[in-house]
């Protein structure tokens, strides 16, 4: 790995990352959920309050396997993907009222149109994650191992599906999954972590009709650790990123579109599959990590704050299945979507040791897997 002080000190960064304003203790937030065999129906809105950890359930619109949302900035749009593998895969575009809390689909776009594929494997399947940039929507589609890239319309409404890339090695016999997509802080590149290549890929970021091109494998994960979630810090020169397969979080040093490992350390309880999202505190003193299956709960980790390495410092079990959670912008309560359980866990956390409590202020909804908050 060479010398972390070393590394560290070559970094550069063309463009740091801050941190969101708070303008309110009132937030929106909007909640996906899976709706097979559920009592959910699609998504769900409520006003949330970060200085007392209380929700209220201001709205819905019914969607198909709405796991995975954004909001745009102004907050008056939605994009959410429909889970499905069987051909109904897509990302619709929703109005978002904030004010009255209501939402209604705007239009609605199918993954993969473009694509040429195996038989056995579905173009567009199971897009688990959206990314919004520009004039862009990206979904990472998990089982069918590609990206889908749809432009945004005047209204905020999704054109048809513009570009398309099969992350599949021909002959290498391991089948992609992407699992998430971001940018870089510095904007020149998009990241697209690929759980069954056990790699990440890097894309330039253009201006102009062509958004993506040139995907070339920018870091290689140990074999079977199952690259997934990806956060930066603020200074935006390291990245954590959280495997499902081995439950292992590995800090990345980021430099001008290049990723070099400096640690790597055991974040579940037990190196085990299962391992979900990743955040950082809003002040990144503390880092946590959700853990599905056989290890339900959150690690928390403190972050040395010259070097960005890790210290685990902390397990806080949940309800089961925590997927996607998210902290409020003041840094005083975590939202943690249970899925096997039915609730989002409200936790209250410990700004001086990065600690959680449970507030017992559960929000009841079925199958919640991803939790977003605006102001």
């Amino acid at each position: 790995m060479g010398n972390i002080k070393t590394i560290l000190a070559g970094l550069s960064l063309t463009m740091a990352v801050g941190m969101p304003a708070v303008a309110s203790d009132e937030l929106t937030m909007v909640v996906g959920t899976y709706t097979d065999q559920s009592t959910s129906d699609g998504m769900y809105v409520y006003r949330f309050n970060q200085r007392t950890g209380k929700s209220q359930l201001v709205g819905d619109v019914q969607a198909g396997n709405p796991s995975f949302l954004m909001m745009n900035h102004d907050v008056n749009r939605v994009y959410a993907v429909s889970e499905y593998d069987d051909g109904r895969q897509g990302l619709g575009a929703f109005i978002l009222n904030k004010k009255e809390g209501e939402m209604v689909l705007l239009g609605y776009q199918k993954c993969g149109t473009k694509a040429t594929r195996p038989e056995n494997k579905m173009p567009g399947a199971a897009p688990c994650n959206v990314m919004l940039y520009g004039g862009y929507v990206v979904t990472s589609n998990y089982n069918g191992g590609d990206i889908s890239v749809f432009p945004i319309k005047e209204d905020g409404s999704v054109a048809p599906e513009s570009q398309y890339f099969d992350m599949h090695r021909e002959g290498s016999g391991v089948v992609s999954h992407i699992h998430c997509c971001q940018m870089t802080p510095d904007h020149q590149y998009m990241l697209a972590n690929d759980l069954g290549n056990d790699c990440i890929w890097r894309f330039q970021v253009n201006d102009g009709k062509i958004f993506l091109s040139n995907p070339v494998l920018v870091y290689q994960a140990p074999k079977g650790t199952g690259p997934r979630h990806l956060v930066f810090n603020s200074k935006g020169n390291v990245a954590y990123l959280i495997s499902e397969l081995d439950g292992t979080v590995t800090v990345l040093g980021y430099s001008n579109g290049t990723l070099q490992e400096l640690q790597r350390i055991q974040a579940s309880k037990t190196r085990t599959l299962g391992s979900a999202d990743i955040h950082l505190s809003p002040d990144g003193r503390f880092l946590y990590a959700s853990h599905r299956l056989t290890d339900e709960g959150i690690s928390v980790f403190a972050v040395d704050k010259k070097l960005g390495l890790l210290t685990k410092i902390g397990f806080q079990p949940t309800a089961a299945h925590p997927r996607n959670f998210a902290i409020t912008p003041n840094g005083q309560f975590m939202l943690v979507a249970c899925r096997d359980s039915h609730v989002i866990q409200v936790f209250k956390l410990n700004k001086k040791t990065g600690m959680m409590v449970d507030t017992k202020q559960d929000i009841k909804v079925g199958k919640p897997v991803c939790v977003q908050l605006a102001n």
